[in-house]
C-alpha cells in the first residue's frame, strides 16, 4: 500500500465499505469525505490503478455500468495499514 497516493488509498475504504459501488456511488462518497467535486479525469484513472495492482475488481452491472469490490489482496493492505498506523494512534 505504500505505493499508493492517499486519493486512492482513499478510494480502497470507500470501495470496502460498501457492497460492489458504481464509479458513481464512489465519488458521491469521495466528494463528501473532500468537501468537493471529483472529476471523471481524476476518479476513474485512480479506480483503473487500484484494478490493475489487483486491490479491486470491477464488473459489470449493466451495459452502461461497472461496480467496483475489493479482493482479498486489498483487505490485507488495509488490515496491514491500520496494524501500521495503530503504533501511532489508539483508536
Amino acid at each position: 500500500m505504500d505505493d499508493l497516493t492517499g486519493f486512492q488509498r482513499d478510494l480502497l475504504y470507500v470501495i470496502a465499505g460498501s457492497d460492489q459501488p458504481s464509479g458513481q456511488e464512489i465519488k458521491g462518497e469521495a466528494e463528501t469525505y473532500y468537501d468537493s467535486e471529483i472529476n471523471h479525469g481524476r476518479l476513474y484513472p485512480n479506480l483503473d490503478t487500484l484494478v490493475n495492482k489487483a486491490l479491486v475488481e470491477k464488473g459489470q452491472l449493466d451495459r452502461r455500468t461497472n461496480y467496483y469490490a475489493i479482493t482479498d489482496e486489498g483487505e490485507e493492505c488495509l488490515r496491514e495499514r491500520r496494524e501500521w498506523t495503530s503504533q501511532y494512534v489508539e483508536y
